[in-house]
Parts: C-alpha cells; sequence; structure tokens
C-alpha cells in the first residue's frame, strides 16, 4: 500500500472520529425541483411519481418532466379564461392515467376554488382508477368519461362548450378528433402533442409511382423511411393550416429536450375572434394547394372542412 494513500485516509477518519463522512440524502424538493408548496404528495404517490416512502420514482421522472412543461404552458391559457369569465372548463383528450389533468387540477383549480377538468379516455379500467382517485383525494371538480375522442363530440355528459382543449400523445388520427372537438366546441385554446402520425403516411404510400413521375417533389417521400417521417412533418404542417384557416392563432414549439422524448413538437392554438379574413381565406387556400401537390386529395374533406 502507497504509505502516502494510508497516511490520507487515516486523517480522514480523524477527522470524521473514526468513521467515514456520510453524504446526507437529498431532500424531496432537490430530488424534484418543480415540487410546489402545498402541492399533494398523497397525489404524487398515487401516481407513482414518489415511491411509497416519498423518494422520487425515478422511471416516472421522464414522463413528469414532460408534464409540467406543459402545465407551464396551460396554466397562463386557464389564467386568461377564469379572468376573463369567472370559471374555466378543460378537456384531456387520450388522458391514459390523466397526469395532466390531476397536475393542473391540484396545482392550478384546487388553490383557485373554480374550474372543470375532464379526461377522456377509452380504457374504462383507467377511467375507473381516476374517478376513484379523484373521489379520494377530493378533487369533485374532475370528470372522467370512457369513449372515444370522437364520439365525445356528441356526449351527453360534455358541456356544449370548452374554454381549454389538450392532447398529449394522442396517437395518430386522435390528434385530429380532439381538434375537431376543440372547433365544435369553441375552444379559446388548444394545446396539442402529436404523436404517431400513420393515416397522411399510408395515403402517400398508395400513389407514391404516380407522384414521382409527377413532380420531383415526391422523393422526399421516395423511402419508406422518408414517408413516414414526411408523412408525420406534412400532418401537423397541415393541422396548423386548419386552425388559422378557423380564426386560430399558432404557436410551433418543442415541449421539452429530445433527451425525453421523441414526440416532441408541442402546437399551441388561441382563437383570435378578430381574424382578417383574408389570412383566414390564404391559410385555406394553402391548405388545399398541399393537398394537391402531395396527393392527398382522400383526405380534403376532412381537413377543409
Amino acid at each position: 500500500m502507497n504509505p502516502q494513500n494510508n497516511k490520507s485516509q487515516k486523517s480522514q477518519k480523524s477527522r470524521s472520529g473514526g468513521h467515514a463522512t456520510k453524504k446526507p440524502q437529498p431532500s424531496l424538493q432537490d430530488q424534484l425541483p418543480e415540487l410546489r408548496e402545498g402541492q399533494s404528495i398523497e397525489l404524487l404517490k398515487e401516481l407513482h411519481i414518489l415511491t411509497r416512502d416519498g423518494r422520487l420514482n425515478q422511471d416516472t421522472r421522464r414522463k413528469l418532466k414532460q408534464v409540467y412543461h406543459l402545465v407551464q404552458f396551460i396554466e397562463p391559457l386557464l389564467q386568461t379564461v377564469l379572468d376573463d369569465k369567472g370559471d374555466v372548463s378543460l378537456a384531456d383528450h387520450g388522458a391514459g392515467k390523466s397526469y395532466l389533468g390531476f397536475v393542473l387540477y391540484d396545482l392550478f383549480v384546487r388553490p383557485q376554488g373554480k374550474g372543470w377538468v375532464y379526461g377522456v379516455e377509452t380504457r374504462q379500467e383507467l377511467v375507473d382508477k381516476s374517478r376513484e382517485l379523484a373521489q379520494r383525494l377530493g378533487f369533485d371538480r374532475m370528470r372522467f368519461l370512457a369513449t372515444t375522442v370522437q364520439a365525445s363530440l356528441t356526449h351527453a355528459d360534455l358541456p356544449e362548450t370548452f374554454d381549454v382543449v389538450t392532447a398529449l400523445h394522442a396517437c395518430d388520427t386522435a390528434t385530429d378528433d380532439a381538434i375537431a372537438f376543440g372547433l365544435a366546441k369553441q375552444a379559446r385554446f388548444m394545446v396539442l402533442v402529436p404523436c404517431c402520425q400513420a393515416e397522411v403516411a399510408s395515403v402517400m404510400r398508395q400513389h407514391k409511382a404516380f407522384h414521382l413521375k409527377r413532380t420531383p417533389l415526391a422523393e422526399l417521400w421516395r423511402h419508406p423511411l422518408h414517408t413516414r417521417e414526411f408523412g408525420s412533418q406534412i400532418t401537423n404542417v397541415m393541422r396548423c393550416l386548419q386552425l388559422e384557416a378557423h380564426g386560430y392563432e399558432v404557436t410551433v414549439t418543442e415541449l421539452v429536450g429530445w433527451e425525453h422524448s421523441m414526440k416532441n413538437e408541442l402546437i399551441l392554438a388561441r382563437h383570435q375572434p378578430g381574424a382578417p379574413e383574408e389570412k383566414r381565406r390564404r391559410a385555406r387556400e394553402r391548405l388545399g394547394e398541399i393537398i394537391e401537390e402531395v396527393g392527398l386529395r382522400p383526405l380534403a374533406d376532412k381537413f377543409l372542412a
């Protein structure tokens, strides 16, 4: 053994009373900087964000980061509506375990004492669990429905209008259904994080040979991998133009860093009642031109509705 190392170890033990110094366990606030004063620790445990002994569950840390980032975008929208009309309603489509709905209720609705959160999810077992948890926590202005986004358009248990519509990772056409819901319910704001768009890509595949002869732009989706990626990209472009054609101001940004999720695009739409008709008309024209250029006529009625 190196005499110098031995001397150093003895010196360290003498300073600590003969025992190696133990690092203090990090506090919950250190582990979870986003934690707010008064936030329900019981809720975080029920959502498996925290373990039963109150430690951060690293397996859900990535999911939580996405939800908190989304909450930062949504809270100001809820506050704007609440300030204007004294109440606010939010519909969360493809809710899953309702991470987003529960966190929004805990951080915003519960402290305000006003507002409603509706979760729409197809899986009955998840809806039942969410209902039971909301009842146990006393979140009495939360409602959950086991139905598709499309069927929710005419569901008797939903209000005729909503202020805010969200869809976090609603797969494939469920995001389009959420947009249709928001338009039908006269939503003031829509917050969308699309996922796994496949419909447009499938249409592009059907007539790929024809378009390769017609235009060099078809090289953008000639290879199968590019068909999938370009199909996903053009789907979101068309969604943005559709929203603009209905009088929404649209912002597209990154939700969280790519290290947290590859499904990372956030579409934020704000309805502008006084949006110039010329701007709306131009968006609709551009949308029609893209549909024609990329060969998506079978989807024209859907996006141009």
